[in-house]
């Protein structure tokens, strides 16, 4: 088996989650690469240093440039702050590596034609971490979908709901907070929470033409970890908009940080003419399914439970009737990868993909600003 050595940029959170990722998917998919952790990099030494030693890469870094420049490092994960992504990607692909990315793939969608163009240029895998493609009963509702189950699909509705920011105490800004700061994350829940329920809601139902949104920043100030400063706050806490998309279909969005009570509620839901379908992040192994079709006495939702093995890459795991969580979407993605460069098939949602839904996202931010329908910039009216 080829080894793939991989030189990761970043140890927060999504550190954890790829590592966690790449270090599991030999052991469950028979995928032609080993991948190897060989060099984490972090801006802090001593927490790099301990991450490295936790998760069992090779060395580690405080310099991504070394990274990228090391020759033996193939592919280059990128999970820092969104305002490091551009500048990190187009430098790997420039040096010939395979390049993954967190999402959004940077803070705009012009950003990211940099990162579109250096990996189309150099040829080099790419891949943009949606991971939400790979929960297996959302994998079921697009199989369902492009079997034609739900006929003509009229509506879209999604939600991504959390509580974390509510309190006016909580400042912006540095390690754990960036994403508080627009000068770093390029927006707030637009595109943090709302970019996961667009590129999920293209994948699905096709591409968004036309969006009439609104946005509100309900704490207007706070205190800045780096400047010791009280500032303004630009990010958006809350961001709802319609959608028009390319089926004629409509769709409603909404994502905030202040529905007190919830800590990552993501559901979606799509109404055909034949049938309808429900999903739940908190419930992430079940698919309501309503069919009209079915004989009147006996109709109703249904709640598929996704275990068994002719459901989506469940066949890799354990026995029906077990279910799987959140890590593991981010192993399939990694099975997908790995499997996808080898036959020469890129794994999707590739960069050029993943801008996608940075036009979208800056169309809501336009639309929130002129109070008016904004077209989206690049118009994607087929799946």
């Amino acid at each position: 088996m080829k080894k793939l050595n991989i030189g990761m940029i970043g140890c927060g959170f999504m550190g954890r989650t790829h590592s966690n990722a790449f270090s599991q998917v030999n052991h469950f998919f028979d995928v032609p690469y080993q991948p190897v952790l060989k060099t984490i990099c972090g801006i802090d030494a001593p927490l790099a240093k301990d991450f490295a030693a936790n998760w069992g890469y090779e060395s580690y870094e405080t310099d991504w440039r070394k990274v990228v420049e090391n020759p033996d490092i193939d592919l280059i994960d990128i999970v820092s702050p969104n305002n490091t992504h551009a500048e990190i990607a187009i430098a790997a692909a420039r040096a010939g590596k395979m390049v993954t990315c967190e999402k959004p793939l940077s803070r705009n969608a012009a950003e990211t034609a940099g990162m579109v163009e250096a990996v189309e240029t150099a040829g080099v895998r790419n891949m943009a971490w949606y991971i939400y493609r790979r929960v297996p009963a959302v994998m079921l509702a697009k199989q369902l979908i492009d079997e034609g189950r739900l006929g003509r699909i009229f509506h879209y509705r999604a939600k991504f709901l959390q509580d974390w920011t509510i309190s006016a105490a909580l400042p912006q800004g540095g390690d754990g907070l960036w994403r508080l700061d627009a000068a770093v994350a390029g927006s707030g829940v637009t595109g943090d929470l709302l970019a996961h329920c667009i590129d999920t809601a293209m994948w699905l139902n096709g591409g968004i033409t036309e969006v009439s949104a609104a946005t509100e920043t309900f704490v207007k100030s706070r205190k800045h970890n780096l400047t010791g400063k009280v500032e303004p706050v630009t990010i958006d806490d809350a961001s709802l908009f319609l959608a028009r998309f390319g089926n004629g279909s409509l769709g409603t969005f909404e994502a905030t940080r202040y529905a007190r009570g919830h800590k990552a509620l993501y559901t979606l839901e799509i109404n055909g003419e034949n049938a309808s379908i429900i999903w739940d992040l908190h419930d992430l192994h079940r698919l309501q399914f309503f069919d009209h079709k079915d004989e009147g006495r006996l109709r109703g939702w249904k709640s598929i439970h996704i275990t068994d093995s002719d459901h989506p890459y469940m066949k890799h795991w354990w026995v029906p009737g077990l279910q799987i969580g959140y890590e593991h979407t981010f192993i399939h993605q990694a099975a997908d990868f790995l499997s996808g460069t080898a036959t020469g098939c890129y794994a999707v949602p590739t960069f050029r993909e993943g801008q996608r839904t940075d036009y979208v996202t800056d169309a809501v931010l336009e639309s929130a600003r002129n109070r008016s329908w904004v077209k989206v910039g690049e118009s994607q009216e087929s799946k």
